[in-house]
């Protein structure tokens, strides 16, 4: 059974006419066939749902009759056409609007072709180049203070004979016969929403309008040749496990010379779990072991912490659990020079086995304890 128009939408069916609307601009960016991953026979579902539930009149009519009684009325009475005409007033069309309210048409299809928001020419509609991702370790003290990582990629880049031309150095450019010279195909479909119409990027001169007469014999005209590229990426202070840096124009040149740029790369960066230490935020945490006698009279102990060993003080009575601070031993905060704690947890530890003379002064101490 077709899932019904509430379904499609992703919304309940008591949804408010402005949750159907925003969830419908969503679906639609999402499913657009003109966008990488889109989704044609997806994006025809949308908008014939919408095209129901945002009317209220016919969305009261869908409720009333049900989902498979409509659409069995609606095939009879052709595309576009409304299953209910006549019947309460309920008046059809057949022109359908792809209705995205005040959502800027530039920015939707800026982010079809890579670019932002806005008019462009042919030219500027060229894909910028493919955005790459990289990954790498540091260690807990890297992550702490900051250090530099070297990723090793093989990227798409300008081609170094054409300097992204596509052309053989020397050669000319033509007008692309494809597209004439506008650097887009326009596309018309037939749909039972009525024609639908799309711009594309053209696939001969990618968005150019022009192409060469005669290709570059290095790259054969794509403008772009695969190179080994050895990048310095430099991890800041503080950094937390799996926080992503991205460094801009760092990724693939765009295919056949694109005027929109490089991509970016993002590198996703993992911290390998100390030993020693936790973080909590921008405090580090540690624990330490003192026996019971020390932790009833009080004593000094060396704590390793990220800055290397430092004297704690441990005063008499302390408790199996309690925690002591080391201030401005953590993790720094940001760019700035202040520092999170070090948080030091203290476990007691009680002999399991004691000699004569051990047990004679614990029985004695047994005997002089203040009694509550």
């Amino acid at each position: 059974m077709a899932a019904d128009h509430y379904q499609t939408l992703g919304v309940s069916r008591d949804a408010t006419q402005e949750e159907i609307k925003k969830a419908y601009r969503k679906l639609a960016v999402q499913y657009h066939p003109d966008k990488e991953g889109g989704d044609e026979q997806k994006f025809k579902e949308i908008g014939e749902a919408y095209e129901v539930l945002g009317d209220p009149q016919k969305r009261q009519s869908y409720d009333q009759v049900g989902h498979e009684a409509y659409q069995s009325a609606q095939s009879a009475g052709g595309p576009g056409a409304d299953p209910f005409q006549g019947f309460g007033g309920f008046g059809g069309g057949q022109q359908f609007e792809f209705d995205l309210g005040d959502m800027d048409l530039g920015d939707i299809f800026g982010s079809f072709f890579g670019g932002g928001g806005g008019q462009r020419t042919s030219r500027q509609q060229a894909q910028r180049g493919r955005d790459v991702e990289a990954r790498v370790t540091v260690d807990f003290q890297e992550a702490v203070f900051g250090t530099e990582a070297t990723v090793n990629l093989n990227l798409e880049d300008t081609c170094s004979r054409c300097e992204g031309s596509m052309a053989e150095p020397g050669s000319s450019t033509e007008t692309c016969q494809t597209c004439g010279g506008q650097g887009q195909v326009v596309q018309a479909q037939r749909t039972m929403l009525g024609t639908i119409q799309h711009a594309t990027v053209c696939p001969s001169c990618h968005g150019h309008g022009e192409r060469p007469q005669k290709p570059c014999s290095q790259c054969g005209g794509k403008g772009t040749e695969r190179s080994k590229h050895s990048i310095n990426v430099k991890i800041p202070a503080g950094i937390s496990d799996g926080a992503t840096i991205r460094l801009r124009q760092r990724g693939e040149a765009p295919l056949a010379g694109g005027g929109a740029g490089k991509g970016d790369l993002y590198v996703h960066v993992s911290v390998r779990p100390s030993k020693q230490f936790t973080r909590q935020g921008k405090d580090i945490v540690s624990e330490a072991t003192i026996d019971m006698i020390d932790a009833a009279l009080g004593t000094e102990i060396n704590v390793p912490t990220v800055d290397g060993k430092k004297r704690l003080k441990i005063p008499a009575g302390t408790q199996h659990g309690q925690t002591f601070r080391i201030s401005g031993s953590g993790v720094p905060h940001g760019r700035g020079d202040t520092r999170g704690d070090h948080l030091v947890t203290i476990n007691v530890s009680v002999p399991k086995k004691l000699t004569r003379k051990q047990k004679e002064l614990l029985q004695e101490l047994r005997k002089h304890r203040k009694k509550k």
